[in-house]
């Protein structure tokens, strides 16, 4: 049960890294530049990708959930 938590918590701070980096390139585009800017959201994306089909799946795949 703790792997669920750790995986939570990396999700959560994940989207708001994913979330900054996405206003930045925002503001960004106003000052016009390099190409490869774009691409710095990029790997908190891969990152929420993959924790956000974890959780999505383990809520399936992990039995029934139990009180503590």
């Amino acid at each position: 049960m703790a792997t669920n938590t750790n995986v939570r918590t990396v999700h959560r701070w994940t989207s708001i890294i994913f979330t900054l980096t996405v206003v930045v390139c925002f503001v960004a585009v106003a000052m016009n530049p390099p190409g490869w800017v774009f691409y710095v959201p990029l790997p908190p994306l891969f990152l929420l990708l993959g924790t956000g089909l974890y959780l999505f799946a383990s809520t399936y795949l992990g039995g029934r959930p139990r009180r503590s």
